[in-house]
């Protein structure tokens, strides 16, 4: 069994991860699983959505209460913490609050990675 000490000799020999952040709509919580394996493997520290679901209405049934601007600004300390963000453009799309994610990003010098390369930015 690998103890603590093993894995810490190791950590002390790496570099530290790159942290991506993903930025998407949620509807494309396959994109997301999909992304979050690939990251992972590609040793990559990664920063994702906190609800994993389908539909704001999906929640609200299960008695989930959304306030959308809380989730927005929490994601965009998400984006200052990452070296890059990786942009789900499922099929091109890119919707107003990944607009906002990717112009943050930009802002602060951040590295932009797209699934799909070649999507405009605004395609809702």
């Amino acid at each position: 069994m690998t103890t603590l000490e093993d894995l810490l000799r190791q950590k002390a020999t790496l570099a530290r991860p790159r942290k991506v952040c993903l930025c998407g709509s949620t509807r494309f919580s396959e994109a997301y699983q999909v992304a979050r394996l690939g990251e992972t493997m590609a040793f990559r520290i990664v920063l994702s959505i906190g609800i994993d679901t389908k539909s704001d209405a999906e929640l609200m049934a299960a008695g989930v209460a959304i306030n959308k601007e809380t989730l927005d600004l929490l994601h965009l300390f998400k984006i200052d913490e990452a070296d890059e963000i990786l942009v789900l453009n499922v099929g091109g799309y890119v919707g107003e609050s990944t607009c906002r994610e990717i112009s943050y990003a930009r802002m602060l010098g951040k590295r932009i990675r797209w699934l799909e390369p070649g999507t405009k930015e605004a395609q809702t």
